[in-house]
């Protein structure tokens, strides 16, 4: 099996008495808690985090987009993921990815992803979101009736420009193009893996399905709920004839690893707690626009099992967290069990582990990457090994390696100056 590390980027320095005092850490979130001397300083450390995690033998590490908000204030995973791209070698970037019906046109996505899989050397997993209906139909104003139609054509428009060798136009209901002929195009071929996050409609389980798209779920209420969405999703490939190949599926999940279970909770506990109770402090009338959720995942009752964005109790503390799955924390051999048992439940062949979370310093989390990188992934490689991975990039061999770092006086004096 892969395991990725996927990062937020969240905003690690909330006042204490954020839940209490304010609405939302989404879309109202105040500007005036923003301090972008500090932004400057979690911006590199974010970078850095990635780039150890690659180091160390991830097999992919993750960006994602959100727009005004303080529990991922990333908006363009794009620019993380360039910067990635130079920096790191023999990992794949998953950019999880660009919420495609947002951008007008479209082929935006299809130029900055082809740009990123040249640069990388065919190292890019495209993600396709329909996105929160937080980023998209109360940030960008997105109608939310119309979302899931825009987010079909701007998919089906992307990987068109990515295949179709000749210049065409699209007359869609969405996007009316006279000419369409992107440079430049991507390494991969006919185009890089698309994955898709999701939260459980079943409109996307079966488009997933049909297409050959990986379905990553991304959630945070735990391993124990979110086996009744994958469960949902493989019933969905039985009904269709299609093999259960557990790498058309990922699952995100919290880990926390440490050299014993009392240094864990003294080390992680308070930051894990920040998220639940800070990050996932979304006002409810955010969380879910009329006409955001189609009316067959309505009527299958999906709400129950995968519910509204931040759904929690009142106040989340580590017990309750630990207890109820949404985390994974112990010493590396608890971990590596537990994770096991987590992707052979789930039947995920892709597991996104968050190493960094809510308010975790720099420092802690390098700790929390090192082991979980050195004494839990290598561990886990067994997992679904019969199985063939087809939704993982192509990593094109003849590319260039890993560049050091630009060092000015040294490229003065082989240029002779």
């Amino acid at each position: 099996m892969k395991l990725e590390m996927f990062h937020l980027h969240p905003y690690r320095d909330l006042p204490q008495d954020f839940d209490e005092k304010y609405r939302s850490v989404w879309v109202d979130v105040p500007s005036h808690l923003f301090d972008p001397v500090k932004a400057h300083q979690m911006y590199n450390d974010t970078l850095d985090e990635l780039e150890y995690a690659a180091s160390l033998g991830f097999d992919g590490i993750c960006v994602n987009e959100h727009h005004q908000n303080a529990y991922g204030y990333m908006p363009s995973p794009n620019l993380m993921a360039a910067s990635l791209a130079r920096r790191t070698a023999n990992t794949a970037l998953i950019v999880m990815g660009n919420s495609i019906a947002l951008y007008n046109p479209p082929t935006r996505v299809a130029e900055e992803m082809a740009m990123l899989d040249c640069i990388s050397g065919g190292r890019l997993v495209a993600g396709f979101p329909t996105g929160t209906s937080m980023d998209t139909n109360y940030a960008y104003g997105s109608n939310p009736a119309q979302l899931r139609e825009k987010y079909y054509e701007a998919s089906d428009l992307i990987i068109r420009a990515w295949t179709d060798p000749d210049v065409f136009a699209w007359d869609g209901r969405f996007n009316q193009l006279r000419y369409v002929n992107i440079w430049p195009r991507p390494m991969q071929q006919p185009h890089p893996p698309i994955w898709v996050p999701g939260a459980g409609s079943i409109e996307t389980w079966e488009w997933c399905l049909r297409k050959e798209f990986n379905y990553a779920y991304l959630s945070y209420s735990g391993f124990k709920r979110g086996k009744q969405v994958l469960d949902g999703f493989w019933n969905k490939a039985d009904e269709m004839g299609i093999e259960k190949n557990p790498y058309q599926a990922g699952f995100l999940q919290l880990v926390m690893t440490g050299e014993s279970e009392s240094e864990v909770e003294e080390k992680y506990g308070e930051h894990a707690e920040y998220f639940f109770n800070k990050m996932l402090h979304v006002y409810p009338g955010f969380g879910d626009a009329p006409g955001y959720r189609t009316l067959d995942t309505i009527r299958a009752g999906l709400l129950a099992q995968t519910g509204r964005f931040g759904d929690r109790p009142p106040r989340s503390t580590w017990k309750d967290l630990v207890e109820n799955g949404n985390i994974v924390a112990g010493t590396p051999d608890q971990v590596v069990e537990q994770l096991e048992q987590v992707a052979k439940d789930l039947n995920v062949g892709h597991l996104m582990l968050l190493c960094q979370i809510g308010s975790m310093p720099h420092d802690l989390t390098m700790e929390n990457i090192r082991l979980t990188a050195t004494r839990v992934v290598p561990n886990l490689r067994h997992v679904h090994a019969e199985f063939e991975d087809r939704w993982w990039p192509s990593f094109h061999s003849d590319r260039i390696e890993q560049r050091p770092m630009f060092q000015p006086q040294v490229a003065a004096q082989q240029a002779g100056a």
